[in-house]
């Protein structure tokens, strides 16, 4: 009886392995266009590609609340933007469970998705003189445990630890490799 070569078996677990992202990202390029929907805050925004633009307009997005049981009742907004991406946005939405659905211009649905808005509308203030924005430093990498000083004596003593470590590594393989040698 004859077994395949495992090169030939590792070969196919390589391609196999390598064909897996490439099948995952076409899935959602698939998918043809639709809305996608997002909160920050009490905003909530959508924005679309299926829509095209008929007599200057690229249709209308609704926000409905789950007692409003039609497109009409809801706060529309008109969508702007380009040929490749179109959307709108509503300011100050109270907390709660919404409906989002995209009407195009020439009376297609876009998509409907539903979407809950957890933060409530901030009041308006106005920034006082004496406050300034603090800088952004960005991504502090590396300083995260490593901020205290340890000294020289600290330092010496872990590389003298790390050095004997080495040594010691050194003179058990040298040994076990010829036992008649010290």
């Amino acid at each position: 009886m004859r077994n395949s070569s495992p090169v030939l078996r590792s070969g196919l677990t390589v391609a196999a392995a390598a064909a897996l992202p490439l099948a995952l990202a076409a899935v959602p390029a698939a998918a043809g266009p639709g809305i996608s929907v997002s909160t920050t805050g009490s905003t909530v925004s959508v924005t679309t590609s299926a829509c095209t633009e008929i007599s200057g307009s690229w249709g209308t997005a609704s926000l409905l609340t789950s007692s409003q049981g039609s497109f009409a009742q809801g706060r529309q907004v008109t969508l702007s933007g380009t040929s490749t991406r179109q959307s709108a946005a509503w300011s100050s939405v109270s907390p709660g469970t919404y409906t989002v659905i995209v009407i195009c211009s020439d009376g297609t649905t876009a998509g409907t998705q539903s979407v809950v808005v957890t933060a409530a509308p901030s009041p308006t203030r106005s920034p006082s003189p004496t406050a300034s924005p603090s800088p952004s430093r960005g991504v502090m990498g590396g300083v995260g445990g490593s901020t205290t000083d340890y000294g020289t004596l600290t330092l010496v003593a872990g590389g003298t630890l790390v050095g004997s470590g080495l040594l010691a590594t050194a003179w058990y393989l040298r040994r076990r490799n010829k036992p008649y040698r010290l």
